[in-house]
């Protein structure tokens, strides 16, 4: 269902209205991933699925998913070590160059007043994440020793859940532990 809003033809909806439909952290991201003198057609199905192709939902299932990790190593007695020279893998440099890139993002989004910079920026590095996910193994597998590179990759993990936090943060949007 899209909410088209219009002044003249007496459409409109409140921001309580709206909340009340999708959510405080969907209605946020929404608003800031657009920049502010963009049209914005609102679809309410579309800002509630939880799927992938719901960039708030793909974001904070992004943190969600870091956080899992973390707790996951947890109870295997594993705290994450730097060990950069040992992160070869293509997507572990995808994600490294990713996150180095935050801090330009976030001066570049205050100095213009475009938070729209920062949920799109989430929105690629959650990709840049999730291929990382899926090609490099962070955790060992059943009875497999964990090595320096598991090690590093958990430190990878623990970095970029921190990028995930304070970007979201940033929007005014939670960043959950669990999904």
């Amino acid at each position: 269902e899209e909410l088209k809003l219009s002044k003249r033809a007496g459409t409109i909806v409140s921001l309580e209205e709206l909340v009340d439909l999708i959510g405080v952290d969907a209605l946020r991201y929404t608003l800031a991933r657009y920049p502010a003198d963009s049209p914005l057609t609102l679809d309410v199905a579309e800002m509630t699925k939880q799927a992938s192709d719901n960039p708030v939902f793909y974001v904070q299932y992004a943190h969600a998913r870091l956080a899992s990790i973390l707790r996951n190593a947890g109870d295997l007695g594993m705290a994450p070590q730097s060990h950069p020279q040992l992160l070869t893998h293509e997507r572990e440099g995808d994600l490294l160059r990713a996150l180095a890139e935050f801090p330009r993002i976030v001066a570049s989004a205050a100095q213009l007043r475009e938070p729209h910079r920062i949920a799109r920026y989430l929105e690629d590095t959650a990709s840049s994440f999730h291929k990382f996910y899926d090609a490099c193994r962070v955790l060992p597998m059943g009875d497999e020793e964990a090595t320096a590179t598991h090690f590093a990759r958990l430190q990878l993990v623990a970095a970029t859940k921190v990028v995930f936090a304070n970007g979201l943060d940033l929007l005014g949007v939670s960043a959950p532990e669990r999904m």
